[in-house]
């Protein structure tokens, strides 16, 4: 995967954690059996959440023109040339954006779970 493609998906993935982080960070700690008064400490980040989402879908969106909609430029004899190469990245981002996706929805089907 070239480079700019990994910076946007990590960037994208690094968003969507930290947006999700005062969610789902308190229910997967008490999950683990860690406990105490400071975990709600990490709602205090709830009001950067609706940032966080749309710097995510921002570097998603930027990862998905990358893959789909600019031409690929590369040597015939480099690693970006061959069909199977950019088969597993669009694979890849798919695989993240779906879990990302789910972490950003956390707070909207959490009543449902919990």
């Amino acid at each position: 995967m070239a480079t700019t493609e990994k910076r946007t998906l990590i960037a994208g993935i690094t968003a969507a954690v930290l947006a999700s982080v005062c969610c789902v960070g308190p229910l997967l700690l008490l999950g683990l059996g860690v406990s105490g008064a400071w975990i709600s400490n990490l709602a205090a980040l709830e009001p950067f959440r609706p940032y966080m989402i749309g710097a995510t879908l921002l570097f998603l969106a930027l990862a998905f023109r990358k893959l789909y909609l600019v031409p690929q430029n590369c040597a015939p004899d480099a690693s970006c040339a061959n069909p199977k190469t950019l088969r597993k990245q669009r694979f890849l981002f798919w695989s993240i954006s779906s879990v990302l996706l789910v972490l950003i929805a956390f707070p909207w089907y959490a009543q449902y779970i919990l």
